[in-house]
């Protein structure tokens, strides 16, 4: 039996018999983790080994891990450099600044691979227009250029480690204000202004690879008036027609408030499956998660298992311990707790 298109998250650091019902449900596919669910390494390995006993194949195990203010797991975790950083070594030194990137991915995707997450919902493709609050330093730049190149390099360091990759969020939420997680952004430019910037990171991305995407909670009038991760013109006829991609979509969080458009949780599932997305994410609130559960009827497409299937982490990944002896990792290690450093700091390792 396979598993289903919606992806939950758990209540603690521990699973309790409420969770492990909720995920032995035919419905879920994958489980999104938090900070809260987060101790230690020992205990994450031990959570997320919990999480792939409970079936077979084993439910996916996600996390958004993208450094700088987005970095759920702290404590015993080289600490990530917000992307922004990458960007701004760009300006000086751009081969140094893709090598960081490649060496940032790298260890990223190690540490989570040895505690047995499967992905981050990394890299974000956004392109920096200096307006979005949600957005700021977590974009590597201004330029959509520099975007795609750093971007390409931290998915060499990602797939070095293990790690299919995520970007987000298309086809661009760097131009709004609002935060969607609170109301419902719109950006009122044309497809063409929105092409010749913000698709040219995702347009090179899906060319060098890019496993999966997450769309944005954004309206854009002028192309459609659904938010792109409910519209079918986004998903089906821009990102799988014109941009070839072929791999999976993740709706981003359907608990947000720039996904009331669509209705009740099963209405906003059932709106984002419809329009071509391969999995949904319901966050944060378990009764909507139940809900879901209860009323969602839906036959996954085999395309979709196949997408998914994809985003399962490189088997039989390296413990911490081994990843500490290795000179490959400690070089990339050290690297990484350096970049943001000021001349004569001495990185946290």
């Amino acid at each position: 039996m396979g598993n289903g298109p919606v992806m939950l998250d758990v209540l603690g650091t521990r699973l309790t018999a409420e969770d492990e019902a909720r995920l032995r449900h035919p419905l879920v596919g994958g489980v999104i983790l938090f900070a809260r669910n987060y101790e230690s390494p020992g205990q994450l390995s031990e959570l997320t080994a919990s999480i792939r006993a409970l079936r077979m194949p084993p439910l996916l195990i996600a996390v958004d891990h993208e450094g700088g203010r987005v970095q759920r797991f702290r404590e015993g975790f080289t600490r990530i450099p917000a992307m922004r950083e990458l960007g701004k070594f760009w300006d000086e030194h751009p081969r140094r600044a893709r090598h960081l990137a490649q060496q940032a991915g790298f260890v990223l995707a190690s540490e989570l691979r040895a505690c047995g997450v499967d992905f981050s919902f990394t890299p974000v493709l956004d392109v920096d227009h200096g307006e979005s609050s949600v957005i700021g330093d977590r974009a590597f730049h201004s330029e959509p250029q520099a975007v795609a190149e750093l971007a390409h390099s931290l998915l060499l360091g990602l797939k070095q480690g293990g790690m299919p990759t995520v970007g987000k969020h298309f086809p661009g939420h760097g131009f709004v204000k609002a935060d969607s997680h609170l109301e419902i952004p719109v950006d009122e430019r044309s497809y063409i202004d929105i092409e010749l910037c913000d698709l040219i990171p995702f347009r090179q991305m899906v060319n060098y690879g890019l496993t999966a995407v997450m769309p944005a909670h954004v309206i854009y009038p002028k192309v459609d008036a659904h938010p792109a991760g409910f519209s079918k013109v986004w998903l089906k006829d821009i990102l799988r027609g014109e941009l070839g991609f072929e791999g999976c979509i993740f709706s981003d969080d359907l608990s947000m408030e720039g996904a009331a458009v669509a209705g009740g949780i099963v209405q906003r599932a059932e709106a984002a499956l419809n329009a071509g997305c391969d999995m949904v994410l319901v966050c944060n609130k378990p009764d909507s998660a139940d809900e879901l559960l209860d009323g969602l009827k839906w036959d996954m497409p085999a395309t979709s298992k196949a997408r998914l299937a994809q985003m399962h982490g490189r088997p039989h990944p390296k413990t911490l311990v081994q990843l500490h002896e290795e000179a490959e990792f400690v070089k990339a290690l050290r690297e990484v707790a350096g970049i943001g450093m000021r001349e004569g700091e001495l990185p946290l390792i």
